[in-house]
């Protein structure tokens, strides 16, 4: 039953977030995303949480074919108006990450700016599962979040269990302009 409410409030929170601009909506892709892709040739890539789209454009414009998956309905509206006006094609999956269905084949890349940290503890193992059943062999997954260790945020535990399923290359740890601990995190493909 707790599950269930938790999961209901993030639905609804969420939403409500996102009839206005939220303040992470920044309309700039982070000097992180810039640098790999600079660093890596384009190929297949997948935003977890894409939100309005706008690293998805970014990615885009470096040469990447991609994919974005949000449960904000009006998020992804908003992401796809973006691309239609940029004159770029997306696919773009109104949905929760944590479900295999939405996954298509295996990414390069998969994106994550602020979604994980979101999840419940089952969607967590979820997506977990599904980042690395979904990354190719060589692929890469970023994944940036606010960080924590009372089970609300990423925690040592969370990081433990992606090296389950993925090699951790990096982390770097910082404040987030609002206040909190957060974290980027650099995984590579263990396969």
């Amino acid at each position: 039953m707790l599950h269930w409410i938790q999961k209901l409030s993030s639905r609804v929170f969420f939403r409500l977030l996102y009839l206005r601009k939220p303040r992470w909506d920044t309309g700039i892709s982070p000097p992180e995303l810039i640098a790999h892709l600079e660093q890596h040739p384009p190929g297949r890539a997948l935003d977890l949480g894409c939100g309005t789209g706008t690293n998805l454009l970014t990615l885009r414009q470096y040469g990447w074919e991609v994919t974005g998956i949000d449960f904000v309905p009006s998020a992804v509206s908003q992401a796809r108006r973006k691309a239609r006006a940029a004159g770029e094609d997306v696919t773009l999956i109104t949905g929760d990450v944590s479900n295999p269905d939405l996954y298509q084949g295996s990414y390069d890349l998969i994106l994550d700016i602020g979604c994980y940290h979101a999840l419940t503890h089952d969607q967590r193992n979820n997506y977990r599962q599904n980042v690395a059943r979904h990354l190719s062999p060589r692929g890469n997954y970023l994944l940036y979040g606010f960080t924590s260790e009372d089970g609300t945020r990423i925690s040592n535990e969370d990081v433990k269990a992606f090296e389950q399923v993925l090699s951790l290359d990096k982390r770097v740890d910082s404040l987030d302009g609002s206040g909190p601990t957060s974290a980027w995190f650099w995984f590579t493909s263990k396969g």
